[in-house]
């Protein structure tokens, strides 16, 4: 009989344990402000905020569960809400998460999937306080090369689209360039500007304020980030405003190096590649775009319900409820969706 109950009580023990080692229901942990990742090793991660601080979780059995989150690092009056919130890149052997303070200061911290250790890096952008604004995005390629976008004030004290990269192995990224400056002042100074990148193509997504209109514009670079070209405006019509939607949309680059752009307009979400009419995709805001291949979804939020759309089927499902819902394809082709839900972070693998 004893020996039944010490069998008893280490059973109960190792589930124990094992509850606390890995999240199998469809809640991540309290928090705000969701991105995700896949390496090239199929490692999910899912970075998000809660007050000041950066929690990160891992997958590595292609979504079907998570690990417990890890605080990754405190940021004091850190950005948080409203497309503002710790953003998330993965390559080969790092990942990269970006997180601004009410300052202007962007830090970084950088993860060696080799050691599993994040580390605190500093400040991205070279001018201490010039991005109070909050709104950044960031990428890296399959090399360990890092890519960022954000507002910036430096320039005649008004918001335009600064950039930098992070070269493989650096510990510091690149000095910061001008990649668009508005000639009406500034960009529209409380939508996210989105990146993607592929090999040596760089392609920077943002909302302008041109004559009154707040559009969606593209600025491509070939060399990596070196130079870019003139911005291109997205879509045939155009979206006059006093005021800011406050919604970036998302852009990617496909195998053939055509950029493929979400974002939407007067509360309609559209898919657009430049140079292209808008496709209309559904009623809804807070859009963005994945890529694998040949395979592209949308996500965004239609009032309180999130859902998903297949660029190729047309397709068009329920995810579940709440807000902020970004994914990523799977090497398994499903689809890895996380989203909030009354301030959990939430994820489905489809």
């Amino acid at each position: 009989m004893k020996k039944l109950l010490s069998y008893l009580l280490l059973a109960v023990l190792f589930l124990s344990l094992s509850s606390l080692s890995a999240v199998n229901s469809d809640n991540i942990g309290i928090g705000q402000q969701p991105q995700v990742s896949v390496d090239t090793k199929g490692v999910i991660r899912v970075v998000f905020g809660s007050e000041d601080k950066i929690f990160c979780a891992t997958s590595n059995d292609h979504g079907k569960s998570f690990s417990q989150r890890v605080l990754v690092a405190r940021v004091p009056d850190m950005h948080l809400g409203m497309s503002r919130g710790p953003q998330l890149s993965s390559s080969a052997n790092y990942s990269v998460i970006t997180a601004m303070d009410k300052s202007g200061n962007i830090h970084w911290f950088k993860l060696s999937h080799a050691t599993g250790h994040w580390k605190t890096m500093g400040v991205v952008n070279d001018l201490t306080g010039s991005a109070p604004e909050g709104l950044m995005s960031i990428a890296a390629d399959k090399k360990d090369n890092f890519y960022a976008v954000w507002l910036d004030n430096r320039t005649g004290k008004h918001n335009q689209i600064y950039f930098a990269s992070l070269p493989g192995k650096a510990m510091k990224w690149t000095k910061n360039i001008l990649a668009y400056q508005s000639p009406d002042q500034h960009v529209c100074e409380c939508c996210k500007p989105s990146i993607a990148v592929q090999g040596n193509n760089v392609a920077i997504m943002f909302r302008n304020w041109l004559n009154g209109s707040r559009d969606l514009y593209v600025t491509r670079s070939l060399n990596g980030g070196q130079t870019f070209a003139a911005a291109q405006k997205l879509g045939l019509d155009t979206w006059k405003l006093n005021g800011c939607p406050m919604d970036g949309g998302g852009i990617v680059i496909d195998p053939t190096n055509t950029v493929q752009t979400t974002w939407q307009r007067k509360g309609m979400v559209y898919f657009c590649q430049p140079g292209q009419p808008e496709t209309f995709i559904g009623n809804g805001r807070s859009c963005a775009i994945a890529i694998s291949g040949t395979s592209s979804f949308i996500t965004y939020q239609n009032s309180d319900t999130v859902k998903l759309m297949s660029l190729q089927s047309k397709k068009t499902q329920v995810v579940g409820n709440g807000s902020f819902l970004r994914s990523a394809i799977l090497p398994n082709n499903k689809i890895i969706c996380v989203w909030e839900q009354d301030h959990m972070i939430k994820f489905k693998n489809i």
